[in-house]
């Protein structure tokens, strides 16, 4: 007797979905989603010249949330072969040059790994953050944003990293691969993050489909998201993605903390829950295999990395940092922080 086949439940099927290619925001961003929406065998005029275009603004942040979305879902109705076109390529350099260029300008810089490292376990006694904001005066509307803007990631969590793993050698690689199998759910789907974050936003009464919501989140959303895949796609910053990596794992425990005890606070439903608790217990652990076996292995290997890990580091923080302060200022003052209004 043949086995049953379970049938996927509507969110599962919405999640799974392929997205639509985005409005744009500006000429770059304008000048690819035509050029996607036809034949990457016809001529395009794609451009190269962005020195005049803010780095962390719409029209870039979108435009590189375009090109790099091509090498993980892609677009409903766009050529596959898209992905490895070279006149897109030239446009996406031009955009990735503009952005690291803006990047390295803007952090400190330095080849301490232990002391960012330290930095980054200090919490602060009153701690002036988003999660800290969630967890003591915000509202329901406020922490349904937030989801919101998390969704751009954690609907693809760990598979940025993943673009790490043939970049790396020895116990590094090893211990890497082994916090990536806990964030791919162990080899169960139904504990995959990126499964459990689609649990949760079905939970909170918001959608589920996989970017769903990039016509809502301003630039600051898109920008962490671009700098895991601008890190990954090339083997020359292998170094900053691990500092990446360092940073989300040790970061994250104590925010997600701060998120369950504003959902409870809150009385959310309980399926908003697991996917924080989840990373409350995980991360705790996962930060010291990063910094021992990850860090530790790839600078025994390659120390003149050092900088490119604080680099990943700073960098990580001051996207976060700009996205911190997008989300503050306008709940301070009673707005949304979203583009677009939640239905």
């Amino acid at each position: 007797m043949p086995t049953p086949t379970a049938t996927p439940s509507a969110q599962a099927t919405e999640n799974e979905a392929i997205p639509a290619l985005p409005l744009p925001r500006g000429p770059h961003s304008a000048a690819i989603v035509t050029a996607l929406a036809g034949s990457p065998r016809a001529r395009h005029r794609l451009p190269t010249d962005v020195t005049g275009s803010h780095p962390y603004g719409d029209d870039v942040q979108l435009a590189l949330q375009i090109c790099y979305e091509l090498h993980y879902r892609g677009f409903a109705g766009v050529d596959p072969d898209w992905e490895w076109h070279p006149a897109l390529l030239r446009t996406r350099a031009a955009l990735e040059g503009r952005l690291l260029a803006a990047l390295r300008a803007d952090v400190a810089g330095g080849d301490d790994v232990a002391g960012v490292l330290d930095d980054l376990l200090v919490e602060p006694v009153n701690g002036g953050g988003v999660t800290h904001w969630l967890r003591d005066e915000g509202t329901w509307w406020q922490l349904r944003e937030y989801l919101v803007h998390r969704s751009i990631y954690h609907l693809k969590e760990a598979d940025p990293h993943a673009w790490v793993i043939p970049r790396l050698r020895g116990q590094a690689k090893a211990a890497l691969v082994a916090v990536e199998f806990d964030e791919f759910g162990g080899g169960r789907y139904e504990r995959m993050h990126s499964r459990l974050y689609a649990d949760l936003l079905e939970s909170a009464g918001l959608r589920t489909g996989y970017l769903h919501y990039l016509e809502h989140v301003p630039p600051q959303a898109f920008a962490p998201v671009n700098l895991m895949s601008l890190f990954g796609l090339h083997r020359s910053l292998r170094g900053a993605l691990v500092g990446h990596f360092a940073a989300a794992e040790i970061t994250t425990a104590p925010s997600a903390t701060r998120i369950v005890a504003a959902l409870q606070r809150l009385g959310a439903p309980a399926g908003c829950l697991p996917f924080f608790t989840e990373h409350v217990e995980a991360d705790a652990v996962h930060e010291q295999v990063v910094r021992r076996e990850v860090i530790g292995d790839l600078l025994r290997r390659e120390p003149w990395l050092a900088p490119d890990v604080v680099f990943g580091i700073q960098a990580t923080d001051l996207l976060e940092g700009h996205l911190a302060q997008h989300l503050l200022s306008r709940w301070r003052s009673g707005e949304s922080s979203l583009r677009l209004p939640l239905r």
